[in-house]
């Protein structure tokens, strides 16, 4: 099997939509989270002020001072407000945790582990992040990080950081609703989690970067997870200058046990293989996958229409507190937004991603309600202006297209990140669809974020992927949707 199958299978259509109708079991829905019951927790600092940088300035990358080396205190600063609990509802059939970045269906597939040697306040091991608890539970004992090293290829960010961040996801954490769908969603929610650990990692002078190249095998062998059930998704660099890794030491199967997340679980093959299709076998294969030629970003030249963004520091709010606001809109009204906005959301969101290989999506939009631009179907040029395709009122084809939802038709702009699929084929292989759906996805959550410092909503939403194409088509003529999400001012009662 390969990736172009996967997206070709997992693509929705009308027919297919109808066809595959889904009743949720919520007897067997999984738990949120990985609990390991016998491992003993060991609390991280709860005392987090915050870095109190501007919302948009995190957002750009932007930093204050000179790089800082994290400590105990930074990653669970770092932690909170990418993968923590910031509150929790409970209701009489049991309870709703709200986590700080988005997640399809709020199911938190997405787990983080730590490797680390001496920090101020932590001894070297490699540790498991239980957000149910805001605790670490060392799995092994010791300076792990060489394992990192090695199976990324030594990358010289891996090599150089005193923290290494590992993303993984449980696929039946997912697949309980979303099914074959899911390996999408592991890439989507990995992005929108990513998204507000680089805009806090940046509020704080970590440095920070994404690794998608590494040994698959390797990194499930260290967190002894089997890739039937989670996979590895990316590896995070933090901090820069550490001392190097000592010689890893040997690693034996740790089979720690850990709870059941539902009463039974239903295996969808399709995302064990479409992993595997895309894995990496020996840190040779990284090498040369990551040597590729670069993707250069799409060169369309002057722009029709400029835009102008806000100043990083034209809104005052932190990024932690614009994180602890975010929510996914459930309603918006008609409203326009200002097109400065508009404008302020695409610069976060086209704010190059910190990764070690690049796929380079468009983004292309709907403009139902922005103040100053005429309602009709945009592409975002190289230039970060705008280029109109056509004029019109289309809210009716935005909710169309965002499976004949009211969100995207009530918004005032939609926004659908595509990317050539057969040219990510081409030159990176099946695991370019990763990167695709993952750089995307961090667009998105910035695209979250940046709304939400702005005082407005969002919120992301699925799609008909074909239907997609062809409505910004020709100049959208081969390309696949790899995100979408919807802004705009939110109706209802807003929660301050």
């Amino acid at each position: 099997m390969t990736l172009r199958d996967y997206h070709q299978l997992t693509s929705h259509s009308g027919a297919s939509v109808r066809s595959a109708a889904h009743g949720l079991d919520w007897d067997n829905q999984p738990l949120p989270f990985k609990i390991y019951p016998d491992l003993q927790g060991i609390p991280l600092p709860s005392d987090l002020p915050g870095s109190q940088r501007p919302a948009l300035a995190a957002l750009a990358g932007s930093g204050s001072g000179p790089p800082r080396a994290p400590d105990v205190a930074t990653l669970a600063h770092l932690l909170y407000f990418s993968a923590g609990v910031l509150r929790r509802r409970t209701y009489p059939g049991g309870s709703i945790f709200y986590r700080a970045a988005a997640c399809t269906g709020a199911l938190y597939h997405v787990d983080a582990y730590l490797a680390v040697g001496t920090l101020p306040g932590a001894d070297a091991g490699l540790y498991h992040f239980g957000a149910h608890d805001f605790a670490l539970r060392r799995l092994r004992e010791g300076d792990q990080r060489a394992h990192l090293v090695a199976a990324t290829a030594a990358e010289p960010r891996v090599t150089g950081a005193p923290a290494l961040l590992v993303l993984t996801s449980t696929f039946w954490r997912n697949a309980w609703k979303y099914r074959a769908r899911t390996y999408r969603h592991a890439f989507w929610d990995a992005g929108t989690l990513l998204a507000n650990l680089l805009a806090v990692a940046a509020a704080l002078d970590v440095p920070a970067h994404v690794v998608t190249g590494f040994v698959d095998d390797a990194i499930a062998r260290l967190l002894d997870v089997d890739m039937a059930r989670e996979v590895p998704l990316a590896v995070v660099a933090l901090g820069a200058g550490g001392s190097p890794a000592p010689p890893p030491p040997p690693l034996a199967t740790l089979a720690y046990p850990t709870l059941p997340l539902s009463r039974e679980e239903v295996s969808y093959p399709i995302l064990a293989e479409a992993h595997a299709a895309s894995s990496l076998a020996s840190p040779e294969d990284v090498q040369a996958w990551r040597g590729r030629p670069e993707a250069l970003p799409p060169a369309t030249g002057t722009s029709p229409i400029p835009l102008a963004a806000l100043a990083p520091d034209t809104v005052r709010e932190p990024i932690e507190a614009v994180i602890v606001r975010r929510g996914s809109a459930r309603r918006f009204s008609h409203a326009a937004i200002p097109l400065q906005a508009l404008a302020t959301i695409l610069h976060a969101a086209g704010t190059p991603v910190p990764l070690d290989v690049h796929a380079r999506s468009t983004c292309y939009l709907i403009a139902n309600a922005v103040d100053d631009l005429p309602s009709g179907a945009y592409v975002v040029g190289s230039d970060g202006g705008l280029e109109c395709l056509r004029r019109g009122d289309f809210r009716r084809d935005a909710g169309f297209l965002g499976l004949g939802q009211e969100l995207p038709a009530d918004a005032a702009a939609s926004l659908y990140w595509l990317i050539d699929l057969d040219t990510v084929f081409a030159r990176l292989g099946d695991r370019g669809y990763r990167v695709a759906q993952l750089e995307a996805a961090v667009a998105g959550g910035r695209t979250y974020l940046a709304a939400y410092a702005l005082g407005l909503g969002a919120t992301g939403l699925t799609f008909f992927d074909d239907d997609v194409t062809r409505f910004f088509s020709p100049h959208a003529a081969g390309k696949s949707v790899m995100f979408h999400m919807a802004v705009g001012r939110r109706a209802g009662r807003v929660r301050a």
